[in-house]
């Protein structure tokens, strides 16, 4: 028997769909519900592709005791985090202001008459382990606490939400003062810092980071560090890594050492689409590393195989775990990448194997749970033996050679994994569903690499995946979020607006001769404008305005986690449509919204390196107003606050204009003339 999750589109949601828990959407029916029966809301976040929430799903949320207790005790409520990022942020902050940490699933209990959270978590086990206590535990103290401390839960909500909504209003505290460069300089050595080698923890791409710090080099700051060097070495750690997958191409999440060896395999859209923007960037400015080349070139035929829909959208990810045999219960963790000494042995040659073992982190017994994953050992070329090995490696895991297989369909769920007759290995679920945001990375990033290597068929791919978008994503004059299968769903957030507008910016700049995306960038700007920019305040809430109803405050996403933040990416983004549209009030909102967020770049740097970008594009925004065949020697170049315009009636003698914000430069008379008004023009401070 199943519950009402059978009936939702979401993957995650799916998943739980045969707990005994009487699981509810997040909809004002479950919200009135709660009220009118005075159940506390167990509201539980996470999305398909999160390890931890899917045990959770097979242990406590699959038992029957703590079932009957939930649902006598509790409304419980599971939302996909990918659908609701705004539901997902507030709750948890809340959760991170209370335990210190975050994490998903992120398990919050509220009080159904105003949804304050008064206690909130991540994983809980069925039984006391991991010094953590028992679920079922856990749901008694809670339950009797909000029965019997009404004045304590009274208040431990009020400091909660005192909390929540001070952090909303981002007050100042004088940091007004604190001049720009001297900002710009102070998040740069900050950011810098934060992505530089470490010999312990977890090591994630943070691509927002490596991306201020690699424009920031060009300021040559009296520094400990080398930002050039940091941000290479960042570039070389993706792409060496255990967390790229040098088989068959993209990206995992991250690793779990700081050596970039052994990944957390699954495969996020965001992570693809920022990593090859930034490798292409790299290489644009003067990195020119082969396995940057390859890897961004692997990784999007990954995309074009396993994560481009009929339609031409992205899918959104692919499952860490997946079944090695189609009678087992429990997909394991890498099962579809990593290889065993003795499968190395069968499969290749003695001289494959030998320059495996030399090249590669290959050993009898293997870097994670006796099988091996594969981490580069040097950069450079590989050589043609090597590149036979690894496709003789692909072949085993999908079934065919890498130049036969076009396209692969994916898994949509483990009962299709495990019932279809894969001509491999079971490859991991995948999650086929759109989001504007995530797409919107990977048409930017494919914009930039097809512009850097002087690749087309990079720049269809994102223009097809763009123009789904434009063509589906729009109902009654809305901008919508999610695509399932043809269907658009929910109201686009500050980070659908903000990264499709830059993804529609960044075609225009790829494709200067077709007007339509700078046009569609404008029209997309009003209704960002309309519906979510505040102006008590300054800057982008995460939600629309008729549309945060069920909202205990409004949110302006400032802190860049996995995915650059809205604001930051809207800022730099009404920047460049000042250059490009001569529109002023484009450049008023810009500085309007980095006025707003300048205390928190003061005060807490480490957490938004997105804004110091768009503080970089106000400072220093730069026109090239050129014909054609000029801008397109330039655009292989890095200019990172640059933008460009065709224009036919330049000076005589004149080879562009260079203008610096409000004012255009002496026409300069030859290329090597304007480069270097360019690189003062950026420069300026």
């Amino acid at each position: 028997m199943t519950n009402r999750l059978a009936d939702t589109k979401s993957l995650y949601l799916r998943k739980h769909a045969e707990n005994p828990i009487d699981w509810w959407t997040w909809c004002d029916e479950a919200l009135e519900t709660a009220r009118a029966q005075n159940k506390p809301i167990f509201l539980s976040i996470g999305y398909s592709s999160c390890h931890w929430c899917t045990v959770m799903e097979g242990e406590a949320f699959s038992d029957l005791a703590i079932a009957q207790y939930m649902n006598a005790n509790f409304l419980p409520i599971k939302v996909d985090r990918e659908e609701r990022p705004d539901l997902d942020s507030i709750y948890m902050q809340s959760l991170q202001m209370m335990t210190g940490q975050g994490g998903w699933p992120l398990n919050a209990f509220l009080s159904p008459d105003d949804l304050v959270p008064f206690y909130a978590g991540t994983y809980f086990p069925v039984d006391p382990r991991y010094g953590r206590p028992g679920f079922l535990q856990v749901l008694q103290a809670l339950r009797n606490y909000y029965d019997t401390e009404k004045e304590e839960l009274r208040q431990r909500k009020a400091v909660i939400l005192e909390a929540l909504l001070t952090s909303a209003v981002l007050q100042n505290d004088g940091s007004q003062e604190v001049a720009d460069q001297e900002l710009l300089q102070r998040g740069w050595e900050v950011c810098t810092g934060i992505i530089s080698p470490k010999q312990v923890g977890n090591s994630f791409p943070m691509i927002p980071y490596g991306e201020l710090v690699l424009r920031g080099s060009r300021f040559n700051y009296q520094s400990r560090y080398d930002g050039l060097q940091v941000s290479t070495q960042r570039g070389l750690n993706l792409a060496l890594g255990g967390i790229y997958d040098h088989v068959a191409g993209g990206f995992h999440r991250y690793t779990v050492d700081p050596t970039w060896t052994v990944p957390h395999f699954e495969k996020m859209l965001y992570d693809n689409g920022q990593i090859v923007e930034y490798l292409a960037d790299l290489w644009s400015a003067g990195i020119e590393e082969p396995a940057f080349k390859r890897a961004v070139a692997g990784t999007v035929k990954w995309l074009q195989r396993e994560m481009t829909a009929p339609s031409g959208y992205f899918y959104a990810a692919q499952d860490a775990d997946s079944f090695t045999n189609p009678i087992d219960t429990e997909p394991e963790e890498g099962a579809f990448y990593v290889w065993s000494y003795q499968e190395l042995q069968q499969l290749l040659t003695t001289e494959e194997l030998t320059e495996l073992e030399q090249q590669f982190t290959v050993s009898v017994n293997g870097n994670f749970e006796g099988k091996n994953v594969l981490q580069r050992l040097h950069p450079g070329e590989l050589s043609e033996t090597l590149e036979v090995a690894l496709s003789k490696l692909f072949t085993v895991r999908y079934g065919a050679t890498p130049d036969a297989l076009a396209t692969f369909p994916p898994a949509r769920d483990n009962q299709e994994a495990k019932i279809t007759n894969w001509p491999g290995r079971i490859p991991a679920v995948t999650d086929t569903k759109m989001i504007v945001a995530w797409n919107s990375l990977m048409i930017s990033g494919l914009a930039r690499a097809g512009e850097v290597f002087q690749e087309p068929s990079y720049l269809e791919l994102a223009t097809t995946a763009a123009k789904f978008i434009l063509d589906h994503q729009f109902v009654d004059g809305r901008f919508h979020r999610l695509n399932y299968e043809g269907e658009a769903t929910v109201l686009a957030q500050s980070e659908d607006y903000a990264l499709f507008i830059k993804a529609l910016l960044d075609l225009q700049q790829a494709d200067l001769e077709n007007a339509d995306w700078l046009e569609k960038a404008i029209a997309l700007q009003d209704e960002f404008n309309d519906f979510l920019w505040s102006v008590e305040l300054g800057g982008y809430f995460n939600t629309s305005s008729d549309n945060s109803q069920d909202l205990i405050i409004r949110e302006r996403s400032f802190a860049d986690n996995a995915t650059p933040s809205a604001n930051g990416v809207a800022i730099a983004n009404l920047v460049r449509l000042s250059l490009l549209t001569d529109n002023l009030h484009y450049l008023d909102l810009a500085e309007s919204g980095l006025k707003a967020f300048k205390g928190v770049m003061n005060e807490s740097p480490q957490g938004c390196p997105s804004l110091f970008t768009a503080l970089d594009w106000y400072r220093n925004c730069t026109l090239i107003r050129s014909n054609t065949e000029q801008i397109k020697s330039l655009m292989p170049k890095y200019l990172p606050t640059t933008a460009f315009s065709v224009v036919s009636d330049l000076p005589d003698g004149s080879v562009g204009l260079v203008c610096q914000g409000l004012k255009c430069l002496p026409a300069p008379g030859s290329l090597e003339e304007l480069l270097l008004q360019v690189q003062r023009s950026q420069n300026r401070g």
